[in-house]
């Protein structure tokens, strides 16, 4: 996929598309360095990557948006540069918040980046959690579950694996789940939770 078919299937404007390419240059700079990315996804990156995140925007509510484990900043900051509200970029791993300040910096984007892990991070509840190939659902709801509030909607894009990450996760958690057709993956889905509420004696 290239850069301009990305911005077809996405609906984005050229100013934008111009931002998103100073970010895929940083991105392949950067990842000479420091592995930000799987290496065998780089080559279809505009797709595995930059669509996969931008996939979520129409489903995505209210301001406050929150990536939990952002690494290379997908999708928090695709979101970012496409116009999303107040949006929180979390990673702990330091070379990699370094690199999404610069790609901040560089593409001019307003975006609050926190090095600290999830389970540490503080801040008050979010309208939108998202994560992208982070941790298996359950152990997802136990961190987006700390920020969360009964109007937040969740947003985790998953595999083949999703039915047997549900029937874990339902165990513990009570929620109303959506599962979304991927727009990147033929076997995936966006799940997109809401109601999400802890269920200790499940």
């Amino acid at each position: 996929m290239t850069p301009e078919e990305f911005a077809t299937l996405a609906g984005v404007s050229r100013e934008t598309l111009e931002r998103l390419k100073i970010y895929d240059a940083m991105l392949l700079k950067w990842q000479k360095a420091i592995n930000l990315v799987g290496p065998r996804t780089l080559e279809a990156r505009w797709s595995r990557h930059f669509l996969d995140s931008a996939q979520l925007l129409p489903h995505c509510a209210g301001h406050t948006w929150l990536d939990l484990g952002s690494g290379a900043g997908f999708p928090g900051m695709v979101l970012a540069i496409l116009g999303g509200g107040q949006v929180h970029l979390v990673e702990s791993d330091l070379r990699k918040t370094l690199f999404l300040r610069e790609v901040a910096r560089e593409t001019g984007t307003a975006v609050t980046i926190h090095q600290t892990r999830a389970e540490q991070l503080e801040l008050q509840p979010v309208d939108t959690i998202m994560a992208r190939a982070l941790a298996p659902l359950e152990d997802l709801l136990t961190l987006a579950g700390r920020f969360a509030k009964e109007e937040t909607v969740c947003l985790f894009p998953k595999g083949q694996d999703v039915a047997r990450e549900l029937t874990e996760a339902t165990r513990y958690w009570s929620m109303a789940v959506e599962r979304l057709p991927s727009r990147t993956d033929p076997a995936g889905f966006v799940l997109r939770i809401t109601g999400l509420r802890h269920e200790p004696s499940a």
